[in-house]
């Protein structure tokens, strides 16, 4: 499959398409959309994803392999295949964006190059799509959380936590089109995921200081999301709205409750610790803050639980 053209939009939509066939992991979809429709070299792929340049050719080989196998050709898919191709691409492009945004590997937070080539090929997808309440919801999410990038981080790298951030340096006009696209995609009435976490990100968008969250209409938009995903993930951030909404104990519940789904992960340990913190158990926060440290993956990440571990060590000695 040649390298495209990122210009050409409607052999774009197809190809995206193409890349995205449901019989692929999310990596090579990833991998191969971003060769095929974003036109970046297998090397600067590899970059992107700190693995050998030669792994990832054989990504996407193997990749290519697999649609051939499978029969498709290059067109669009049958109508009765469109739907289940399109939740296919939103997959992919959401688990690119949060690769660009959050970078699971290496020591920056973020990865703009990641998450603005996700976010140009959701572009293209609504264009193709304009009423599709998800595809509408996707590109929302990202706008409204992409609004915060220049305020993630320090001027030396550092992550800045939500609550610290200073909200003047968030893009502005980024959170009023993902505020208004959300709009759009609502008067659908077929609520799904990404609109759920678009509806969160903008209530984070839209207070004026941390101390503004309504956390209250979150915890319920959290609900709503647990309800519709079921995804064990959910449940762990859901914890974090019902400490600020009803307190750490309760949320601690949360938290311990899904435990056996989870894993003691790097995101388990961080949460679990911050809500000790939250409750006053600075030795015990700081036990498990450092456990995460140990096993977070993003250098930026393994820095911001280290040092709040060593922060509350200080203070509680």
């Amino acid at each position: 499959m040649p390298a495209h053209d990122p210009a050409d939009h409607d052999d774009s939509l197809t190809v995206l398409l193409l890349c995205c066939h449901p019989s692929l992991t999310p990596a090579s979809a990833i991998a191969l959309t971003l060769r095929a429709v974003g036109g970046l070299t297998t090397a600067e792929i590899a970059r992107a994803f700190l693995v050998p340049e030669a792994t990832m050719a054989q990504r996407i080989s193997r990749a290519k392999a697999t649609i051939r196998a499978s029969g498709a050709g290059f067109r669009m898919p049958s109508a009765d295949d469109r739907d289940a191709r399109l939740r296919s691409a939103l997959h992919v492009l959401y688990l690119l964006f949060n690769e660009g945004y959050a970078s699971s590997h290496g020591s920056s937070l973020q990865r703009t190059a990641l998450s603005g080539e996700a976010i140009r090929l959701t572009r293209m997808l609504v264009a193709a799509v304009p009423d599709h309440p998800e595809a509408l919801g996707l590109l929302a999410l990202m706008l409204l959380l992409e609004a915060r990038g220049p305020a993630r981080s320090d001027a030396s790298g550092r992550l800045v936590p939500l609550p610290q951030q200073d909200r003047s340096r968030w893009d502005r006009a980024l959170v009023t089109e993902g505020t208004e696209l959300l709009g759009r995609a609502m008067t659908h009435a077929a609520v799904g995921e990404y609109q759920l976490q678009a509806a969160i990100a903008a209530v984070h968008d839209r207070a004026a200081t941390a101390a503004d969250t309504d956390w209250d209409e979150i915890l319920s938009l959290y609900e709503l999301l647990e309800d519709v995903t079921g995804n064990p993930v959910v449940t762990l951030n859901r914890a974090v709205a019902v400490a600020m909404a009803k307190g750490p104990q309760a949320a601690l519940d949360v938290v311990d409750g899904v435990e056996s789904r989870l894993g003691t992960t790097h995101r388990w340990l961080a949460v679990r610790g911050q809500l000790l913190e939250m409750a006053g158990e600075a030795d015990a926060a700081a036990d498990l803050l450092e456990r995460a440290a140990a096993t977070a993956t993003n250098e930026a990440e393994q820095r911001h639980l280290a040092g709040r571990a060593a922060q509350l060590r200080a203070a509680s000695s």
